[in-house]
């Protein structure tokens, strides 16, 4: 098959790279790519919002499926638009990913289905709003409604940042995504990324994660995109999975089938597991950055047949399986991030450090300048490895970093620490 990956970042490079492993794959393009995953794919000048360039592309190269990274484009149509065009696509449609286009869709979902989820009410105003937070009191988390890259999702510890954060949100803080607000009730437990793929009405379990947000030691700083991550997750045991298919994937996928918008592609359930149970946080409707590279280091399973069976409707045909070494991830971002940084500081030995035994380099942020690879981004390397342990795997993936000449970029020193 020739296959299309939309996106540039390490969930796409880890994709591409886990695509090129698969016999079935003839030739693999992606648009518009990065310096890393140029070494597995050929990569077109094409933006992920550029729906007509995406379909030209599709047409040119004789496109046989395509595999959407990123959550704006599907939730903008993309995955409407191919189909609409005969092209076999893997993803969900506009009105599927609302699960994670908008916040309130979910928790209304979870409402009417009975998924745990934490208490929350929806405004558009900020009056009602701010006499909702002084009745129930702080903690909360206020949340803007759409897409905000990550950033739309406030803790607020007193009622005065819970009024600030609502306030900033519906005055424009988050643009389009900050409509609507959502607040909800403070959970108290660890977060745990679960991943399950879906073909409508069959679900089938797709591993466990668990990352670090903020930017420094510690969980320090402010949140980012993920500046790391390890799996599996050793909180989340064998039972607790079931737990959670049977109490929030499955009746989300029910849901949006008796709704009348079935979910077809993987789903990111963002969990608390809290004294009570499992509670569901938020959906992504996208395989997480950096939760996807270090699933694709463990998968022992052919990718490319389980993408297909999610989208034919067969997924209850095939099953899934892991290596069993522990994978962990640091991310390398440029000095700066996640506020202001400077792009084109070059990056040396990484041909060094991905050399050594159980690493694997996914690029981000990358670009080519001649022969030198450059920094192009905030979050610009995923630094992988696998071990017998989480801890082998951490002691091997930071020698990698430290192999990595690159006096603009950082990292956190304690990714994994709860695991260890």
């Amino acid at each position: 098959m020739n296959i299309l990956v939309i996106g540039s970042g390490g969930r796409e490079h880890a994709l591409c790279w886990a695509l090129a492993a698969s016999p079935v794959t003839r030739t693999l393009f992606c648009a518009p790519g990065n310096r890393g995953i140029e070494d597995v794919a050929n990569c077109l000048a094409v933006d992920v919002m550029d729906f007509d360039g995406i379909v030209t592309a599709c047409r040119d190269h004789d496109i046989d499926f395509v595999v959407v990274g990123p959550e704006a484009p599907m939730v903008a149509g993309l995955v409407d638009r191919l189909r609409e065009e005969n092209i076999k696509v893997f993803g969900p449609t506009a009105a599927a990913a609302q699960l994670e286009g908008s916040k309130g869709f979910t928790k209304d979902l979870c409402a009417e289905y009975g998924i745990p989820t934490a208490a929350y009410a929806r405004f558009s105003e900020a009056a009602p709003a701010h006499a909702y937070v002084e009745k129930r009191g702080a903690p909360m988390v206020i949340k803007a409604d759409g897409l905000a890259a990550g950033k739309g999702v406030i803790m607020a510890e007193t009622v005065a940042d819970a009024k600030a954060a609502i306030t900033d949100i519906l005055g424009g803080q988050f643009g389009e995504a900050g409509a609507e607000v959502v607040v909800e009730e403070f959970l108290e437990g660890e977060e745990v990324s679960f991943f399950a793929l879906v073909d409508g009405t069959s679900v089938l379990a797709f591993g466990s994660a668990q990352d670090h947000k903020r930017v420094g030691d510690g969980d320090t700083g402010p949140n980012t995109g993920g500046m790391g991550a390890y799996a599996p997750a050793p909180i989340f045991t064998e039972a607790m999975e079931a737990e959670v298919m049977e109490k929030i994937i499955r009746p989300t996928a029910q849901g949006m089938v008796a709704r009348g918008t079935p979910f077809t592609g993987v789903l990111y359930a963002g969990l608390m597991i809290t004294e009570s149970g499992p509670q569901l946080i938020e959906y992504n409707v996208r395989f997480g950055d950096p939760e996807c590279q270090i699933l694709m280091l463990r998968l022992f399973s052919d990718l490319l047949p389980l993408l297909l069976a999610a989208v034919d409707g067969v997924l209850d045909h095939v099953d899934v399986r892991w290596h069993d070494e522990a994978a962990l991830l640091v991310v390398m971002a440029t000095n700066g991030y996640p506020g202001a940084y400077d792009k084109g500081s070059e990056i040396k030995n990484l041909t060094e450090a991905a050399a050594m035994d159980g690493v694997t380099i996914f690029h981000a942020g990358t670009k080519s300048k001649g022969d030198a690879i450059i920094a192009n981004g905030g979050r610009v390397l995923g630094v992988t490895a696998l071990g017998e342990t989480t801890a082998e795997a951490q002691s091997r993936a930071y020698q990698a970093v430290d192999k990595i000449d690159w006096p603009d970029g950082f990292c956190r020193r304690d990714i994994g620490h709860r695991a260890i």
